[in-house]
């Protein structure tokens, strides 16, 4: 194929295919089948798999199994979870089982039956890059990542109307642990179950972090640790292992109304109130800290097990520090406790860098329209309350937007709202209701 040949055009692309975008797609797909809308959604993994480094067999999803991909737009959509366990004879041991909350594996499993069902997704296909042509349009630039021609890549070109980028959040490693990163024996926690053994046979294991992520890390090698003889710590920047948040009026929070008055705030109001809002969708489920405990009590009756856990401690890599705790192993890690000041340091075998993800600031492939891409003082995507970031209204992002919608970003139960507001921008109708009204409470000082 000549790698210069443009062919289909289609009135939406999605890139990347992680929840919001995959949703979209199942969004989207009655409006293929009627013939109104052309869309194509691509993703160079080969398949569906979700956060495949940390699928603990217990582990569940934060959210209800009413935030899947189709259900708060479209009750009667045929890609609803609901749907997912009809089909595969499991509705009625869900039933039983009585719990709001899947599997993660069992989510996974879900969005994965849902691609396969729809005609628009395409897997091993990387999106180089994007650039308006003349007329308006996009030109995608592809590239099939199980294909080559000797050394030269395979490109195929195609144009679009409107892009939503949701290629997903990418691992963060604060500043005085990026040093780190790459040594032996070091992983972010987006990495945990593909370097299990390894961790196991470490001598001692230090998780560094505060949320759901570490909480589950910690847990998982609990009893391991305590029967094997090994060290097993837990340091968090936290001032506290923060519960999430879950209480209902605080769930309003995630509301249409709060994510138009937030938007509507001060770069620097937006940015501190962020600051203070994190535990209400990056905290540990109750459950799990409860299950910490009990664990911890009862792995205390014999004694054997050597676990440290302290809050408030900023870590920061320093190789070659003399440990001051009487800790072993080849890193060291200096911790400072924020509130006394006081410091020392840490050796461990093993890190573990629950360290949270980040969006990237700019999608790789759209570098080359960087000018077309509005942005803040910060140099930050200014998302526009539609989630578009060109004045044209032709480029869209999913989970990219927390500094200027807030919690809505993140959170799945809101990625079909999300969704419905994005195709009515692209067809200049509401194809699914969008809700207006949902929150009890008042936001803003409005009315005072």
């Amino acid at each position: 194929m000549n790698p210069e040949a443009t062919s289909d055009t289609y009135d939406l692309v999605g890139v990347g295919l992680g929840p919001f975008n995959l949703g979209l797609a199942a969004l989207t797909q009655p409006l293929v089948d009627s013939g109104e809308l052309s869309a194509a959604f691509f993703d160079q993994r080969p398949g569906f798999i979700w956060h495949e480094g940390m699928m603990l067999p217990w582990a569940t999803i934060q959210v209800p199994f009413m935030a899947d991909l189709a259900t708060l737009a479209d009750p009667t959509s045929e890609y609803t979870f609901l749907n997912y366990l009809k089909q595969h004879g499991r509705i009625h041991r869900h039933y039983i089982r009585e719990s709001f909350y899947p599997l993660r594996s069992e989510y996974s499993d879900y969005c994965a039956w849902v691609s396969s069902r729809l005609s628009t997704t395409q897997w091993d296909t990387l999106v180089t890059s994007a650039h308006r042509d003349s007329d308006g349009t996009w030109v995608v630039s592809l590239r099939d990542t199980t294909e080559s021609t000797g050394d030269a890549p395979v490109v195929r070109r195609i144009r679009a109307r409107h892009i939503v980028s949701g290629v997903g959040t990418v691992p963060h490693v604060p500043a005085a642990l990026a040093e780190a990163t790459g040594a032996d024996g070091v992983f972010h926690s987006s990495d945990f179950l593909h370097h299990l053994d390894e961790i196991r046979a470490s001598s001692s294991v230090t998780v560094v972090g505060s949320g759901q992520s570490a909480a589950e890390i910690y847990r998982a090698l609990m009893e391991h640790a305590a029967e094997s003889n090994r060290r097993l710590d837990w340091f968090t920047r936290s001032p506290r292992f923060f519960p999430m948040e879950y209480t209902k009026l605080t769930l309003e929070m995630t509301s249409p109304e709060y994510t138009n008055y937030f938007h509507g705030l001060g770069v620097d109001a937006r940015d501190r109130i962020n600051r203070t809002q994190r535990n209400l969708h990056k905290g540990i489920s109750s459950e799990l800290i409860n299950d910490i405990y009990d664990t911890l009590d009862r792995l205390s009756i014999r004694r054997s097990f050597h676990s440290t856990l302290r809050t408030g401690v900023s870590a920061a890599w320093t190789p070659g520090a003399e440990p001051t705790d009487g800790t072993t192993g080849r890193h060291r890690l200096r911790l400072t406790h924020d509130e006394s000041g006081v410091s020392g340091v840490h050796a461990t075998d093993t890190v573990i860098l629950a360290t949270g993800y980040r969006p990237p600031r700019l999608p790789e492939f759209l570098r080359p329209v960087a000018d077309h891409i509005r942005r803040d003082e910060h140099g930050r995507m200014a998302v526009g309350l539609g989630f578009d970031i060109d004045d044209a209204g032709t480029l869209f992002v999913q989970n990219a937007e927390e500094h200027t919608h807030a919690l809505s970003a993140p959170d799945l139960g809101m990625g079909p709202w999300r969704n419905s507001v994005i195709l009515s921008r692209i067809l200049g109708r509401e194809v699914y209701p969008v809700e207006r009204g949902v929150a009890y409470q008042s936001f803003g000082g409005e009315g005072l």
